[in-house]
C-alpha cells in the first residue's frame, strides 16, 4: 500500500457535487492499494499513521499524534498512486489493485482507522470526486506499508 499523508487544518470530498466526507483537524490520506497488497498491511498502515507525532505540542515541537490531538481522517481511494511513468506519455496502471481486491481492502483499511478510536470520513471507491483541503504546515509525507 501507498500513502501520500497530508496534516490539514480542514478538508472535505465531493462526489457529483455533494459532500460525502468532511473533517477538520487532522489528514487526508490518498491510498494506493497494489495488488499484492493484504489486509495485514492495512492495518500495519493504519496503526502508523494514527500513531505518527505529525501535530504540535505547546513547544511547537510534532510530538503529538492523531489520538492525542482528537484529530480526524478523510481517506481518498487513489489507484493512481501506482501509475508507472517511465515508459511512453501515458501512465501504467498495471501495479495497482483491480477494484475487485482494491475495494474490500480499502474498507477495511476505513475499519481499522475507525476501531483505533479515530473519526475516519471516506470518498466513495471507484467515484470521480473533488478533494479539497488546506494543507497545515504544509505537512505531506509518502509511506509504504513493509
Amino acid at each position: 500500500m501507498r500513502v501520500v499523508l497530508q496534516r490539514v487544518t480542514q478538508a472535505q470530498v465531493e462526489v457529483a457535487g455533494e459532500v460525502v466526507g468532511k473533517i477538520g483537524p487532522g489528514l487526508v490520506v490518498l491510498l494506493g492499494i497494489a495488488h499484492t497488497d493484504t489486509t495485514k498491511q492495512a492495518d500495519w498502515l493504519a496503526e502508523k499513521i494514527v500513531t505518527l507525532r505529525l501535530f504540535a505540542d505547546s513547544a511547537g515541537k510534532m510530538n503529538l499524534n492523531l489520538i492525542d490531538t482528537q484529530g480526524a481522517l478523510l481517506v481518498i481511494s487513489q489507484f493512481t498512486l501506482y501509475g508507472d511513468c517511465q515508459k511512453g506519455r501515458r501512465p501504467s496502471f498495471t501495479d495497482a489493485a483491480p477494484p475487485a481486491i482494491a475495494e474490500p481492502l480499502y474498507d477495511h483499511f476505513l475499519d481499522a482507522c475507525r476501531m483505533l478510536g479515530i473519526k475516519t470520513e471516506a470518498g466513495i471507491f471507484g467515484a470521480s470526486m473533488q478533494v479539497s483541503l488546506t494543507n497545515d504546515g504544509p505537512v505531506t509525507l509518502i509511506l509504504e506499508s513493509p
